[in-house]
């Protein structure tokens, strides 16, 4: 799911479906007419007039059609998926007490996740050429935290945890990396709104320098940060390095510490992901946002937090033993 939403961003694709109808929706457009009344929904957005009019026929718009109906024909499919045994199971009492709630609450997250898809699109249907970037990182934030909370239940069901139980400091340091990751990630989703990974394409140096002259020209730091392209993408550098230290440090830490047995043997791992993730941003730039690439960056974030979200579930079940 968070791949091919990735995908639609890359192709521009997201803006393509400019009507929101959670149960018709699903029947994609069946004649010649069906097509042609989409296409005209979507030359009425700004979008098409300023990126796309005098080339684009209805031939054209099917390729960005079908990415965004298939991103929306995942996300039902995921909450039939999970809604339909939820509830035979629920009738026959095979959920114990303990999961009914976060259950509940992981149907509840996948809800949101759909209206802040739509929220989204809403954005770029009469004014903007493109969605909101605080809406699209609002969208992947909350994409995160659902499949943070589906891993972190699912740990829960696990066995009980081995190894020796962590201090408390060592606790705070995998939340902090946590933590490092989940703003890394709404950073990401800010430079993809804005598109300012198709400038400043060079590695180690942006705009000739390690921090380029221009940065926070807007009248705000605080405006600077989330709306300047530069800005945005230069923190985005930034946080990836801060992580690539943190983590590093960890890994020789834990190292020396842990020896990396039981529920710690999550932190080489971490330590690997880390590093190809580097790869991968760097490959992306460098590529111009080439989209295999882009989207091996996009989905080995996540899997980075998922694995630190995995390694934080054990420490918890391990400690409340």
């Amino acid at each position: 799911m968070v791949l091919v939403g990735g995908a639609t961003r890359l192709t521009e694709s997201g803006l393509s479906i400019t009507s929101w109808r959670p149960i018709s929706g699903i029947i994609p457009p069946l004649s010649a007419a069906d097509w042609q009344a989409e296409f005209e929904a979507y030359q009425q957005i700004p979008q098409y007039e300023e990126h796309f009019a005098g080339w684009m026929g209805v031939a054209e718009f099917k390729l960005i059609f079908w990415w965004e109906w298939i991103h929306r024909f995942l996300g039902r499919m995921l909450g039939f998926a999970f809604a339909i045994p939820f509830l035979i199971f629920l009738a026959q009492r095979r959920i114990p007490g303990s999961l009914t709630v976060p259950l509940v609450g992981l149907f509840l997250l996948g809800g949101f996740q759909g209206f802040l898809g739509w929220w989204m699109v809403s954005s770029g249907l009469s004014e903007l050429t493109y969605v909101s970037q605080y809406r699209l990182a609002a969208h992947l934030c909350a994409a995160c935290a659902l499949m943070v909370a589906l891993i972190w239940v699912a740990r829960g069901l696990e066995p009980e945890a081995e190894g020796t139980k962590t201090g408390k400091g060592w606790t705070l340091a995998v939340w902090g990396l946590f933590l490092l990751l989940f703003v890394q990630i709404g950073a990401g989703g800010l430079v993809a709104g804005l598109h300012a990974g198709l400038i400043y394409n060079t590695w180690p140096l942006m705009d000739g320098a390690l921090i380029p002259n221009g940065l926070f020209p807007l009248d705000s730091v605080w405006k600077s940060a989330f709306e300047d392209v530069m800005t945005v993408q230069f923190n985005h550098r930034t946080i990836a390095y801060v992580i690539a230290v943190y983590a590093g440090l960890m890994w020789l830490a834990g190292r020396f510490k842990t020896g990396f047995g039981g529920i710690h043997i999550w932190m080489p791992a971490i330590a690997m992901t880390v590093l190809l993730q580097i790869f991968l941003g760097i490959g992306t730039l460098l590529s111009v946002v080439g989209l295999p690439i882009a989207l091996g960056h996009q989905a080995v974030a996540f899997l980075l937090i998922g694995i630190v979200t995995a390694y934080a579930a054990d420490i918890h079940r391990l400690s409340s033993r």
